[in-house]
């Protein structure tokens, strides 16, 4: 484990150890800490799409006004077809009346369903063209955010807010904002056409909007309380299968199938039990709404068979689709009470991506003016620097150290010792808390970050390959190498062989992760890429970690070729890999306790031979 990762380790010690989806997939849907702030912050944010959402509100009131209106017609229909059967009106007279209203019916059918197909298409477009924006504004923060954010962050909880937040927020507004304009209306409407049809059963229908209020509230306290429990435990299952799933094979190889099950099934359970509690009371909501409405219901089939009886009396058609008005109307106010509890997603949701948008990000600028490295010697100085990754533990302290260009540096050290965070200051990705570090005599804070870095070559223990060819890999940094200079780097990488091996040769495609080809082979292709970068200042970090030993000699003769004329910094734990390196740096809690070649080091008798003889003579530390 490097020193990076070690300090990280330590730092999230609190945290949960299940992979790196794990903490994104165990957080519950929390309600937002700044619920209007972050409304006022989203609603600025979406201002360019103002002119779209004002056009989908637009769109929304003539659709929800289509379907409100429409029923009357329908009640005139009935109502003449009434008056036609009792001679109130003649038969001509009649169906003239229905013809028009039936026709006014279709129309209003047709124009409606044109609207909402427009309705749909704009909602789409602007909700993707949101998310496009989102996702590319937290794309262009990750690149300037410092080493230090990705250390803190689990990988799933980063992931998360590009997936999981975004899509809730852009969604709901879609969603939510013809959701609650056209449930508002449809409130409004249908009060509205109640009341003309008949003011007195309007007012008996009214009594159960209170008792629909309460039942909604109550109900929606409770079983938010219920839903944060279920996705807990469902964070728990989804940490758990992750889990056993990434250690698979060692699970198997010391035969704990029973246990793991076991240990399923129990969080299995305790979900199904949560869920239970939970999908009951939602599930509640509908069918007390339905219980109440049909209360309201009789009372105003009571009522209007009676004011049917009166001198002014209701007919049919009126009595029919004041009914109808009567129970659509708990719809729209069991629309925005769910509205409601989307919209504390949301927010939430947006509140997690402007938290990553509002993250203090690496200043690429140079602090006193930009000075460019141009043609570098490799002349390294450390001057009495001081660093720690949190200010409760400090880990180096007043290192000096000269290195002079050329020169292969090897750093040795036990795990947490300093040796990747050495490397990690020279090329600024992380700020020294005191001291100086210059390159040819130039402050490296004088120079940007960019043009710092294209001075550094990289090999890690960790390989990076990224779904391609072969040779859009091994010249990701170097765009315009030819084909020959390409071939060239993998020769010397003692890789060429193998490539020609392969069906495609240099276009094979890697997949991700380039898990098609073994992880020796991965290494092998980075080691080419950084031959071909050819870099002024090298760093090499367990570069050969992954390779068999035979492989391990090809590869260091390479080295040595490739690090002629260069300063090369070489952390190595397998110390076979840097006997012959200039100067060997041996580290221990952030300090250069031994520094030396080879043979010096191992006549001190030190902490460095003490490291070379437990490797090689199976001597204790």
């Amino acid at each position: 484990m490097t020193e990076k990762n070690k300090n990280k380790e330590t730092k999230r010690d609190d945290a949960p150890r299940r992979g790196p989806g794990a903490m994104a997939m165990n957080r519950p849907a929390a309600k937002p800490k700044d619920f209007k702030g972050t409304t006022k912050r989203l609603l600025e944010y979406i201002g360019n799409y103002r002119f779209q959402l004002i056009i989908i509100s637009i769109f929304t009131i003539l659709v929800t006004g289509a379907a409100v209106i429409a029923p009357n017609f329908l009640r005139i229909i009935i109502n003449d077809l009434q008056r036609i059967i009792n001679g109130s009106i003649s038969q001509d007279e009649g169906i003239a009346n229905i013809v028009t209203a039936f026709i006014i019916l279709i129309s209003f059918y047709i124009v409606r369903f044109v609207l909402e197909i427009i309705l749909q298409l704009l909602g789409n477009k602007v909700s993707i063209s949101i998310g496009k924006k989102m996702r590319n504004d937290l794309r262009d923060k990750l690149e300037k955010l410092p080493i230090k954010y990705f250390d803190e962050k689990s990988t799933g909880d980063v992931l998360s807010v590009f997936s999981n937040d975004v899509d809730i927020v852009t969604n709901s507004i879609q969603q939510s904002l013809i959701n609650v304009i056209s449930s508002v209306f449809q409130v409004i409407g249908i009060l509205v056409m109640m009341f003309i049809i008949s003011w007195e059963l309007t007012i008996i229908a009214l009594f159960a909007l209170p008792l629909y209020i309460v039942t909604t509230m109550i109900i929606a306290k409770k079983s938010q309380a219920k839903f944060k429990a279920q996705q807990k435990e469902l964070g728990n299952l989804n940490g758990h299968i992750e889990e056993i799933f990434t250690a698979n094979k060692i699970v198997k190889l010391f035969n704990k199938q029973e246990e793991s099950y076991q240990e399923f099934s129990v969080i299995n359970y305790k979900l199904a039990d949560k869920m239970r509690g939970a999908q009951f009371l939602s599930g509640l909501i509908r069918p007390l709404m339905t219980f109440i409405s049909n209360f309201a219901y009789v009372a105003v089939v009571i009522v209007g068979g009676i004011l049917a009886g009166v001198a002014n009396p209701l007919l049919i058609g009126d009595i029919t689709v004041f009914v109808n008005y009567q129970r659509n109307f708990s719809q729209p106010i069991l629309n925005i009470a769910n509205i409601t509890n989307q919209l504390q997603s949301t927010i939430a949701g947006a509140e997690r991506v402007f938290q990553v948008l509002d993250e203090t990000e690496e200043l690429n600028k140079a602090t006193n003016g930009e000075i460019c490295l141009k043609e570098v010697k490799g002349h390294v100085l450390f001057e009495n620097i001081d660093f720690s990754y949190s200010e409760d533990t400090e880990l180096i302290n007043d290192l000096n150290l000269e290195v002079k260009p050329g020169r292969q540096i090897a750093i040795v050290g036990h795990t947490g010792a300093g040796k990747t965070t050495l490397v990690n200051l020279l090329m600024r990705f992380y700020e020294i808390d005191k001291g100086g570090i210059y390159i040819d005599g130039i402050k490296t804070t004088e120079c940007s970050r960019v043009s710092l870095r294209k001075k550094f070559g990289m090999v890690l223990q960790d390989t990076w390959l990224f779904s391609g060819s072969i040779r859009e890999n091994i010249a990701y940094g170097k765009a315009e190498a030819t084909d020959e200079e390409i071939i060239n780097a993998c020769k010397q990488a003692h890789v060429h062989h193998y490539i020609e091996t392969l069906p495609e040769g240099y276009d094979t495609i890697l997949k991700e992760d380039a898990d098609n080809i073994s992880q020796g082979q991965k290494q092998l292709l980075t080691i080419a890429r950084a031959i071909l970068f050819d870099p002024k200042i090298l760093i090499l970090d367990e570069a050969t970690s992954s390779v068999d030993t035979r492989t391990e000699s090809y590869i260091q003769n390479a080295m040595l070729k490739m690090m002629e004329g260069k300063t090369s910094f070489v952390i190595a734990h397998r110390l076979s890999t840097i006997k012959n390196a200039n100067i060997i740096l041996v580290m221990d809690h952030g300090q250069i306790v031994e520094q030396g070649n080879h043979q010096q080091l191992l006549e001190k008798n030190g902490v460095y031979a003490d490291l070379y003889n437990s490797q090689f003579l199976n001597k204790p530390i």
